[in-house]
């Protein structure tokens, strides 16, 4: 596990980019007040899904529209057909921390 950041740096609905060992992560705080990881890319036109809007367990595309359910990558809206590879993440004293290998088996 690799640590990311404070929960306090990423306020419920928020979310944030980081760089973990080179791949992009977009790290939510979704609106069950859980934290998820996915990779930062849209699978449809790749383009960072960290900008887009987070909506209960979805984090929506800001280019086309693309929803991902941010449990287990899935597409939940077109035009997206593709899931994304979502992360473990743990929270430790108040701290964030991803695992980088894929919970969803997805690894594109």
């Amino acid at each position: 596990m690799i640590r990311i950041c404070s929960t306090e740096d990423v306020p419920k609905g928020a979310v944030i980019s980081a760089d973990v060992d080179g791949v992009q992560i977009a790290l939510v705080h979704g609106e069950d007040d859980a934290f998820y990881a996915v990779r930062d890319e849209c699978s449809h036109a790749a383009v960072a899904l960290s900008e887009g809007e987070v909506s209960g367990c979805t984090l929506e595309c800001w280019l086309h529209g693309s929803r991902f359910d941010l449990r287990t990558g899935e597409p939940t809206g077109l035009p997206a057909t593709e899931p994304v590879p979502v992360y473990p993440v743990e929270v430790r004293d108040g701290e964030i921390y991803v695992s980088m290998t894929p919970s969803n088996g997805v690894t594109r």
